[in-house]
């Protein structure tokens, strides 16, 4: 493509010569130019009309400004429903966990209106109108208020039920010995002498070796030897309550040792003052013997009846 360009006063002409890669090199560069001081010339009347409120800019800008506002305001308004529906969800559920704290509650004996907890605004959302972001912030912050204080509750009854639960641990209601119950705790004749004399604990008939299980946990207070009981072994179960071990034809503790429920503490034998292999088994309260057969009958009953057993002491007048 050819351009002339005359000069009118020097009477001169000129020949540009473009090719067509130039062409469309320059078609573009002019497009992006028109194209830029469009953009400039709409900018700047734009703004001059809106700051100067001419009747038709003034106009549009009102409806672009609106329009840009409604949008905001729509995309605001659903996130807080969206929030809104959330935060009902959760106070649903913090009704729900509200109401299992009560039940857990009654079986660790915790009555939650003796706590000092602050009612919080709570309760299922409600939605009549559309909540503001105050509303939704001050919701969010009774939730959270109201989640510490149950959070507080929940750290109570899990101590207290962990206390029950050792207590329970502490009580000898695990039987000691597999096999069945020969005499019995009360008045009999003894054996030895034939007269009127109490059975202080339990007799479990047992092949010797037969092992021997402590009822409870506690600590060994004594591991040795006795004139009448043989073979002894004496646990300790803490609030003065002591389980005794005798006739056993082999100790496997000793003094001072922790012992669990249920863990083995020596063999049945026939040691001291017995007519046979068996297991003599007491249970003491303050040192006085107690009928066995209420601790383990009520190892099948509620923690509430083991732990009412241990401050019940009958005292009798003589002893084995």
């Amino acid at each position: 493509m050819h351009f002339i360009i005359t000069d009118a006063w020097l009477a001169k002409s000129r020949a540009i010569h473009l090719s067509g890669t130039k062409l469309v090199a320059a078609l573009a560069t002019l497009s992006l130019v028109l194209m830029l001081v469009a953009a400039g010339l709409y900018h700047w009347v734009f703004l001059k009309g809106a700051r100067e409120r001419w009747p038709i800019v003034g106009t549009l800008v009102r409806l672009v400004v609106a329009d840009e506002f409604e949008q905001r305001d729509r995309y605001m308004r659903e996130n807080l429903d969206a929030m809104a529906r959330k935060l009902g969800e959760m106070q649903a559920r913090m009704l729900q966990l509200e109401a299992l704290g009560e039940r857990v509650g009654g079986l660790a004996g915790v009555n939650p209106h003796d706590l000092k907890i602050v009612a919080g605004r709570g309760g299922a959302l409600v939605e009549g109108r559309p909540l503001s972001l105050e509303e939704l912030q001050a919701t969010l912050n009774d939730l959270e208020q109201l989640t510490g204080e149950r959070t507080d509750l929940l750290t109570v009854m899990e101590s207290r039920l962990i206390d029950q639960r050792l207590k329970t641990m502490m009580i000898p209601t695990q039987h000691p010995v597999a096999g069945p119950l020969g005499s019995s705790f009360g008045w009999r004749i003894d054996p030895f002498t034939g007269h009127s004399a109490l059975h202080t604990g339990l007799d479990f008939q047992a092949s010797p070796g037969t092992t021997i299980q402590s009822a409870a946990g506690g600590v060994v207070v004594a591991a040795e030897v006795h004139p009448q009981y043989g073979n002894m072994v004496e646990v300790d179960h803490g609030n003065n309550l002591v389980t005794r071990y005798a006739h056993a034809s082999r100790l496997l503790v000793k003094k001072g040792d922790l012992v669990k429920r249920g863990q083995k503490v020596a063999e049945v034998g026939t040691t001291g003052r017995s007519t046979g292999p068996h297991l003599h088994f007491e249970v003491l309260v303050q040192g006085v013997p107690q009928d066995p057969m209420k601790f383990l009958n009520a190892g099948r009953n509620a923690p509430a009846t083991v732990a009412a057993l241990a401050p019940s002491v009958t005292a009798p007048r003589a002893i084995h």
